[in-house]
């Protein structure tokens, strides 16, 4: 019960220091998560006896607790785009999802495995698992709240990019999963199994599946009420009914449920624009995301202290280095190379592949699926990276936002409420 009690009251403190801290932080270039890894790390630094933060330990726990927190950002992330769905409208973050992704994960993949030295599984298993961004830790760069109006082209490619490859990049852990040796079944008939089952099938899924919750949700709460009456506080509750029902009915039914639930939160967000319901329900989703993200870097940074980088070696640091700085970068400007986007957005877009929470379900995933011998080593080099892109892009995002609103002629967020509270101060 001690154990449990000053847990309490670490994870008090944290939530507190997550409602008012983005608010304080806007003006400085430094973001939240940056702290609570830092809080994570100290307290499990003490000698306070916590529970261990050891993801290898527990694999199912970090896989179900990470799981539901992305999810949860993808219902929030999809319900703040304003911009309707087309192939032309979405051509950026289609373009960041189909080809740069692609090209990030074969290139890691292969110079993990002929450079790095890594097992074939192992190394696609790595490239599959950094290879998309995060849309938990990137809300700093992303678009504003619904109907904001904040959505340049930056912020919206990253939001979309965020939103769809979360469900698209697991056919490539899927694929890693087959290529670990079993006596089964032969490599064909597995890659053939997969083609259809983890490519076409469970994508197709996902993508119908979303659309279907979201037409059904959207009837439910906007048409619904004007034929029978409905308490409109509860609306707040609707998107985690979105959230879990997108995504519990999608992997029943052998779908990728990430694609679905971002499908979904699309969709629905097409329903009455202007509706108040909108801004309830991404307030609800932004406030448990929170919850998740506190309780999730503080066992992160528990994890660091506690040796998650004791197997991290040189070559493992490089591998996080090229991926962040140097492959994602340049993949990026050549896959926008013939997009309309000017060379500073480019810049821009290119910058924040930011890797985070979703990198640590896929690995948890993986791990939870089939045993790999270089199971820690890998746990160490995504642990790594993802800790090198908080910090990185945690103290970029302010200052390179800010950048980019300047470049579009707008005043920054903290320029605008400093001209909404001199407005006020005025009238009064």
């Amino acid at each position: 019960m001690p154990h449990y009690n000053l847990a309490l009251v670490v994870l008090g403190i944290a939530i507190l220091g997550v409602a008012w801290l983005p608010s304080l932080l806007k003006k400085f270039p430094l973001s939240y998560p940056i702290l609570f890894v830092g809080l994570g790390a100290l307290v499990y630094w003490l000698p306070l006896e916590l529970p261990s933060p050891d993801p290898v330990e527990h694999t199912g726990f970090v896989m179900h607790l990470t799981e539901l927190c992305v999810t949860v950002a993808l219902t929030g992330t999809g319900l703040k785009i304003d911009r309707k769905f087309s192939l032309v409208r979405w051509r950026i973050p289609l373009l960041l999802v189909l080809v740069l992704m692609i090209i990030v994960i074969a290139v890691f993949a292969a110079v993990s495995w002929r450079v790095a030295g890594m097992l074939p599984a192992s190394a696609l298993l790595l490239a599959a698992v950094l290879a998309p961004t995060d849309p938990v830790l990137a809300g700093d760069v992303q678009v504003g709240n619904p109907g904001e109006g904040r959505e340049d082209n930056v912020r919206f490619a990253l939001t979309g990019e965020a939103g769809l490859n979360d469900g698209l990049a697991f056919p490539f852990v899927h694929l890693a999963l087959v290529l670990v040796p079993v006596v089964a079944l032969p490599l064909a008939d597995r890659l053939l199994d997969w083609a259809w089952m983890d490519v076409l099938y469970r994508i197709a899924m996902g993508i119908a599946a979303g659309w279907l919750a979201g037409r059904s949700l959207s009837f439910l709460i906007f048409d619904l009420p004007h034929r029978v009456s409905i308490n409109p506080e509860a609306y707040g509750f609707v998107a985690l009914a979105v959230t879990l029902t997108a995504y519990g009915v999608t992997e029943l039914l052998h779908g990728y449920g990430f694609l679905a639930v971002f499908v979904a939160a699309v969709t629905l967000r097409r329903h009455e624009r202007s509706h108040e319901y909108h801004t309830e329900m991404h307030e609800f989703t932004d406030q448990l995301e929170r919850l998740l993200i506190v309780i999730i870097l503080i066992l992160f940074g528990g994890a660091l202290v506690r040796g998650l980088l004791e197997p991290l070696t040189w070559t493992g640091v490089a591998l996080g280095l090229f991926l962040v700085l140097v492959l994602r970068p340049f993949a990026a400007l050549l896959t926008l190379s013939g997009s309309r986007t000017s060379w500073p957005e480019r810049l821009a877009i290119s910058l924040f592949g930011i890797r985070g929470i979703g990198s640590f379900f896929y690995l948890a995933y993986a791990l939870n699926e089939h045993h790999f011998t270089d199971g820690r080593e890998l746990w160490a080099i995504t642990g790594f990276t993802v800790l090198f892109s908080i910090v990185l892009h945690g103290t970029l995002a302010t200052p390179v936002m800010n950048w980019v609103d300047r470049y579009h002629g707008r005043l920054t967020p903290v320029e605008e409420q400093e001209q909404e509270a001199q407005s006020k101060a005025e009238k009064e």
